[in-house]
């Protein structure tokens, strides 16, 4: 471990801003709920004080349970400003699994809304809470930590470049939560490619989409308060209007996953020239629709669009493309925008089925100083990581060919099924369906069928009939990626982080619509086969 280094935190972003413009707002979550800088520093020392105050010494780890209101955000700088390592967890989740994350992370504190606190109890752990938003009284009652006169620190605490700043949790193959922890040290270098790349500055208003769990969230705080601008959480109502939104709030630069896209055409604020405003838009989380940015970008007018693309292992993001319509649809594979190239001081290689590298295309790893020092749980990181060249890579299983110097994602590792011996894309599925006179978007999800697979594509749009949309595929798709069912939705289902939850959908075509269960225990061996995410990022 290294020693305490001055400005190494990532907090120290927070700081700038604070020193640069200490009465401007750095929080708007409505018209009579703004902070200033200088309020949530001094909301975030009182906390960090009282919870070091009350364990005798400075937490490693604390976690904050709360939604995107002042708790959260003014929570995620109080657990930096004690030192520790913030452990950002989303407040509707299961109480059983927050508290398996809890434990898995090593919590010694938590700050939390009253929601949160609930979920804490409910999980029957007996940890130290912080709930401001509980009148003093019963704080008491309940036992929970109170903030004392005096308890604020003099300042932040002084962290080294090797202490964990955040622990964030992805999805498993196994169902169970992996824990990222990611350094002061990884953020240092991201943050150092953003503002290389970017002209972020106070006159800029950032609107913040997705929850505090989700990485993507720490690009829109650290780059926001990095630049003393404010940060507009944007709340579900907002999408009814997203235009009037975004002029009434000022904002510059928005930052969403892609499904996004498609609410926004749906409630008829994706015209062209309808956000202006809008100087940098980024996208991310999942795979970016040609058609989608297209539409996006003509809504924005000359504001800049960019897909970004990283696991949360390699912290936020590792490369960006930036949209052209000129040339970017030539770069595409099966619609979907490139992830572009890699960040400076990062390294890439493509391994071939085979795992030996490959220049043709592979599946992409990474290596440099944005990658993990390691899951939580070490069997966690099994196959995912391993060393050549003296360096440690991380296996994204993500599959991508390189283009005009680029990449280009082309699917994950476990979105190709096998269907009778032919091995299937299922973003080539999704990319055919898309073109059928009518649908506005499609995903296909495997399911089993005897001893195989079989295909299921729910779409967007106006009702096609199953015959209709065969003859449309026949001359696109091999007979043996021809869906034998297709699903209209009114939308897809999205999940915490309003990504299209592919789960969900594989779950739904396991049931036929007239109620039967086509499960594997009762429908034979196999599996739905496209229950990832895609991709993880970007």
């Amino acid at each position: 471990m290294t020693e305490p280094v001055p400005d190494a935190g990532l907090h120290h972003r927070f700081l700038g801003g604070l020193r640069a413009a200490p009465d401007r707002p750095a929080l708007w979550l409505g018209a009579a709920e703004q902070y200033s800088y200088r309020e949530l520093h001094d909301v975030a020392l009182r906390w960090a004080g009282a919870l070091v105050r009350r364990l005798g010494r400075r937490p490693r780890r604390v976690a904050v349970l709360a939604d995107k209101n002042r708790t959260g955000y003014a929570g995620v700088l109080a657990a930096l400003y004690c030192g520790a390592a913030a452990v950002p967890l989303h407040v509707r989740w299961p109480a059983g699994q927050i508290g398996q994350m809890l434990r898995a992370a090593e919590v010694e504190a938590v700050i939390a809304d009253p929601d949160g606190l609930v979920t804490v109890r409910e999980a029957g752990l007996d940890l130290p809470v912080l709930c401001p938003d509980l009148s003093g009284g019963a704080g008491a009652a309940a036992g929970l930590v109170r903030e004392e006169p005096g308890d604020a620190l003099p300042e932040p605490s002084a962290v080294a470049p090797d202490d964990i700043a955040y622990v964030l949790f992805t999805s498993g193959s196994t169902g169970r939560p992996k824990g990222v922890p990611l350094t002061h040290a990884n953020f240092l270098h991201y943050f150092a490619q953003v503002d290389a790349r970017y002209d972020f500055g106070a006159g800029d208003a950032f609107a913040q989409t997705v929850e505090l769990n989700f990485d993507c969230a720490i690009f829109d705080l650290f780059c926001a308060w990095g630049a003393g601008s404010c940060v507009h959480p944007v709340p579900p109502t907002a999408y009814l209007d997203l235009p009037g939104f975004v002029r009434e709030r000022g904002i510059t630069v928005w930052f969403s996953t892609p499904s996004a896209i498609a609410l926004v055409r749906r409630t008829g604020g994706l015209t062209p020239g309808s956000m202006p405003g809008l100087r940098w838009s980024f996208f991310a989380g999942e795979a970016l629709k040609c058609a989608d940015a297209a539409d996006w970008q003509r809504a924005v007018g000359r504001g800049v669009v960019e897909n970004l693309y990283g696991p949360t292992e390699l912290t936020i993001t590792v490369s960006v493309h930036r949209w052209s319509a000129r040339t970017s649809p030539g770069l595409a594979v099966n619609g979907i925008v490139p992830i572009g190239a890699l960040h400076g001081g990062l390294r890439a290689r493509m391994l071939d089925a085979d795992g030996e590298e490959s220049d043709e295309g592979g599946e992409l790893c990474v290596s440099g100083a944005q990658l993990t020092p390691g899951y939580l749980d070490a069997q966690d990181g099994a196959g995912r990581f391993f060393v050549a060249d003296g360096r440690t890579w991380y296996r994204t299983g993500d599959r991508v060919v390189r283009t005009a110097g680029e990449f280009a994602y082309v699917g994950r590792l476990d979105s190709q099924v096998q269907i009778k011996g032919l091995r299937v894309e299922l973003a080539e599925v999704d990319d055919a369906a898309r073109t059928c006179p009518g649908v506005s978007d499609a995903v296909a999800v495997a399911r089993p069928a005897d001893d195989s697979l079989e295909l299921v594509v729910f779409y967007t749009g106006e009702p096609v009939a199953p015959a209709a949309f065969l003859r449309h595929l026949r001359p696109l798709l091999p007979g043996g990626a021809l869906p034998r069912e297709f699903r209209r939705l009114a939308e897809f289902p999205l999940n915490s982080n309003r990504k299209t939850d592919r789960k969900a959908l594989a779950a739904q075509a396991l049931v036929r619509p007239d109620g039967a269960d086509r499960s594997p225990s009762r429908a034979g061996a196999g599996g739905p086969g496209s229950g990832r995410k895609q991709p993880a990022r970007g």
